[in-house]
């Protein structure tokens, strides 16, 4: 059963602080460029606790923590005085079509997966280590974990639908609006406990903070076996209904570099595929997706764009929800078995991947389909992960928002 609850948020003191200058994106999207540039926003910028940077004298760990401390000594964050939900709602366009995401944002019971809450993606093991040692200075959760549910009830939804004043409001790098409600009515918070309590979960963004919430719980529970639902059992999670489309689900494709010629080994594994050239003046990314599963796009140095069907046997070996998946064909039977020595890089962003095919920084870009939401639950529910970098939700929460803390009051 899924439990979620309410909780003592931590949040910015609008009167103190502009709105706009201390959010930051998550912090796997974050250069250090951009970094830079966070830091000198505001003295009082998010990525300071959630992604921030060693001094000669301390490592970022502890700064995180003096941070968090200072600032709610200071009052510039304070913290609720009751458990409370929050409203979360972002105004967005994208390819000039106007859309609005809104979630609930609370703290979820923690359990393993496949017991309510479920996993879409595999993850990579590097950024764990470093997301576990933020969690133990800070003993709290600095961000929000982004899943996905489906409501058809949409009660929750309804109450989101409804908050007229915002507490904060922020504007991301991309211009897109962040808006904050607070929900304290006892009413409506029971409406929104009752109504996840037999709804599956779906990670969306932020399996890793996930699995490090999972691993940092294991931890706290051998060293204090006597403590009963202790506040570490529960993970901060911001949670949209699929019902409502609120929001985009983008493909993320592949740029190759690779020592071997791409366009010779395409058409060699002739009984594999088609290889055929595209019309540059329609929009490949809207063509593949009519064509349907089994097509992509590429796009190679002779400045040309391609359409490539796969024809080949069906991948058997993989589990049944997972063989027809375009990213498991360009994985499977083309990166690995055609370019055993690849360096592969990922990126939403075509044009961005065309310019580094003509700049010779990459030998070609893969241009997949976005994967469907009903894909996602379809491999979540059997227990099974697509490749890492299958989605790519959009819009991206920021990161400053509101903040759950595994301390019952600070000093």
């Amino acid at each position: 059963m899924t439990i979620i609850k309410p909780f003592k948020g931590i949040v910015y003191n609008p009167e103190k602080i502009n709105e706009d200058d201390v959010m930051c994106p998550p912090y796997d999207i974050i250069s250090d460029e951009l970094k830079e540039t966070l830091y000198n926003k505001s003295p009082y910028n998010i990525v300071r606790i959630d992604y921030g940077k060693n001094s000669p004298d301390v490592d970022k760990y502890s700064l995180a923590k003096q941070y968090l401390n200072k600032w709610l000594e200071e009052g510039i964050l304070i913290q609720e005085k009751e458990p409370c939900f929050y409203g979360y709602e972002i105004h967005y366009s994208y390819k000039n079509k106007k859309k609005i995401l809104r979630g609930i944002i609370g703290t979820v019971k923690i359990e393993e997966f496949g017991k309510g809450i479920y996993p879409h993606e595999q993850t990579y093991s590097k950024p764990k280590t470093d997301r576990l040692n933020l969690m133990k200075a800070c003993m709290a959760n600095t961000s929000l974990i982004f899943s996905i549910y489906r409501s058809k009830e949409r009660i929750t939804s309804q109450i989101l639908e409804k908050l007229k004043t915002p507490y904060l409001q922020a504007r991301d790098l991309n211009g897109n609006i962040h808006r904050l409600f607070k929900i304290k009515e006892p009413a409506q918070i029971n409406k929104i406990v009752e109504e996840f309590k037999n709804k599956p979960i779906f990670i969306a963004d932020g399996h890793h903070r996930y699995e490090v919430a999972l691993e940092f719980k294991k931890q706290m529970n051998e060293l204090y076996p006597e403590q009963k639902d202790s506040p570490w059992n529960y993970v901060l999670m911001f949670l949209t209904n699929i019902e409502d489309d609120g929001y985009l689900i983008l493909p993320t494709h592949r740029l190759l570099s690779t020592s071997l010629p791409v366009k010779e080994q395409l058409e060699n594994q002739n009984e594999l595929f088609n290889l055929f050239e595209f019309n540059k003046d329609e929009d490949i990314q809207q063509v593949i997706e009519k064509m349907g599963p089994k097509n992509m796009g590429v796009y190679l140095k002779d400045n040309k764009f391609y359409i490539l069907q796969y024809k080949g046997p069906c991948l058997d070996y993989l589990p049944e929800e997972l063989r027809y998946f375009d990213v498991n064909i360009l994985e499977e039977v083309i990166l690995k078995k055609m370019f055993p020595q690849r360096e592969v890089c990922y990126d939403i962003d075509i044009e961005k991947g065309i310019k580094m095919v003509q700049e010779g920084k990459c030998d070609a870009i893969f241009i997949l389909r976005a994967t469907k939401v009903e894909e996602i639950e379809r491999v979540a529910l059997a227990g099974l992960r697509m490749p890492p970098k299958s989605t790519y939700f959009y819009p991206k929460l920021l990161t400053g928002m509101v903040i759950n803390s595994f301390k019952e009051n600070f000093k």
